[in-house]
């Protein structure tokens, strides 16, 4: 019994995780085809690969898609993970009432779709001049109520005693954040980095709005663009959609284990 038990749970597993894989496989294989045998469902390696990139390269800026996406995409995450970090340090170290109203009430615009606020924010940054530009791209989401929870729940395992210590030595309360609270909390950076730099390189809908010109076109921008026209290669826009997928996949990969420390709050 003990045994089937065992056996069940593995087939269970092991078929969820073929099924999980299964799209990037497909992608992957589909990159290497001609359009018509990604249409047939073809599940194998082709020879076309070359011919897709050339494609590709032909019909969009492919270096500068991924040039503004990288660039938008780490000048938010750092800024995002600097503000939302000493957001959620401040709200739980300097505890009080009035900070937790505050709190509610960021937690409460989460509630908020960004599509409600996207057409106020287009005129607000339209008058100010920041349409199609990095700083318009990064203001919108350079602090979420989310990260600001996330540190701040982390926060509340750090140890108090060693930031009294801290003040008895004379360490500046930012110096404390600096020199003690960040080299803690690595796994919680580690975890916010994840999740803001997958959502800054995969966001389409803003940057789609607010930039105006094809010189500040980012890689979920250019990969639409390969589904316009009347006669779509399939093997190109695969292609494309595996370039695409590539950096978010690395960084994942590499902070996996981090980042699932950083979800369940670890302090090391």
């Amino acid at each position: 019994m003990r045994k089937l038990k065992r056996f069940l749970n593995y087939f269970v597993l092991t078929a969820v995780s073929l099924l999980s894989v299964f799209p990037l496989y497909w992608m992957a294989v589909s990159a290497t085809n001609k359009s018509v045998d990604v249409i047939a469902g073809r599940l194998i390696p082709g020879t076309y690969l070359l011919e897709n990139w050339k494609g590709l390269l032909q019909a969009q800026n492919v270096g500068s898609a991924l040039i503004n996406s990288f660039r938008n995409s780490i000048m938010l995450t750092l800024a995002g993970l600097l503000i939302c970090s000493i957001a959620g340090y401040g709200f739980e170290i300097y505890h009080d009432k009035g900070k937790d109203t505050v709190m509610s009430i960021l937690l409460l615009a989460m509630m908020v779709p960004f599509v409600a606020t996207l057409i106020p924010l287009f005129q607000m940054f339209s008058k100010i001049g920041l349409l199609n530009s990095t700083l318009g791209f990064i203001l919108p989401t350079i602090s979420t109520p989310f990260l600001i929870m996330l540190f701040r729940q982390s926060a509340r395992s750090f140890p108090h005693d060693i930031i009294e210590a801290a003040r008895i030595d004379g360490l500046s309360e930012f110096g404390i954040f600096l020199r003690i609270f960040i080299p803690t909390m690595r796994s919680t950076y580690a975890a916010a980095m994840t999740i803001v730099f997958m959502n800054a390189w995969n966001n389409y809908l803003w940057p789609k709005v607010i930039m105006l010109s094809n010189e500040k076109i980012t890689m979920p921008m250019m990969v639409a663009n390969l589904l316009t026209g009347y006669v779509i290669d399939y093997g190109m826009v695969m292609l494309g959609v595996l370039v695409c997928t590539v950096p978010t996949v690395v960084i994942f990969s590499l902070l996996q284990k981090s980042f699932a420390e950083g979800i369940t709050g670890a302090v090391k």
